[in-house]
């Protein structure tokens, strides 16, 4: 991966970060790697747990965001998730977020659009 899209990605886990703390989520861990994939993003809300894949993009020339999330890659995620579960031996409710973040190349300025639950319909 390119150091640009290395910095882009973590930018935009900042940023995710930071709003979902302004929306009274405390962030317990983020880039938790696991054979399937990274979880970026574990909050804590009261009694939910939140895990949150974040996607960045700077233009919708390959689409926005949140289309690069499909089901494979939630399935991917949701084996993730059940490994960190496991290991911390955590039961209690939890969902999976996706935050897009959309920025602006001239302006600089960022779009934050919030997923939520997305393994359900």
């Amino acid at each position: 991966m390119s150091d640009y899209k290395l910095r882009l990605g973590n930018y935009g886990e900042n940023l995710a970060r930071e709003f979902l703390q302004r929306h009274g989520h405390k962030i317990i861990g983020k880039n938790f790697n696991t054979l399937y994939g990274e979880i970026d993003l574990i909050a804590e809300n009261g009694d939910e747990l939140l895990f949150c894949e974040v996607k960045t993009r700077t233009s919708a020339e390959y689409g926005y965001p949140e289309q690069a999330v499909d089901w494979k890659k939630i399935r991917h995620l949701n084996k993730a998730i059940n490994i960190y579960l496991q290991n911390k031996n955590i039961d209690k409710f939890w969902r999976l977020d996706v935050v897009a973040i959309e920025i602006n190349s001239v302006s600089k300025k960022a779009r934050i659009s919030w997923f939520k639950d997305v393994l359900r319909d």
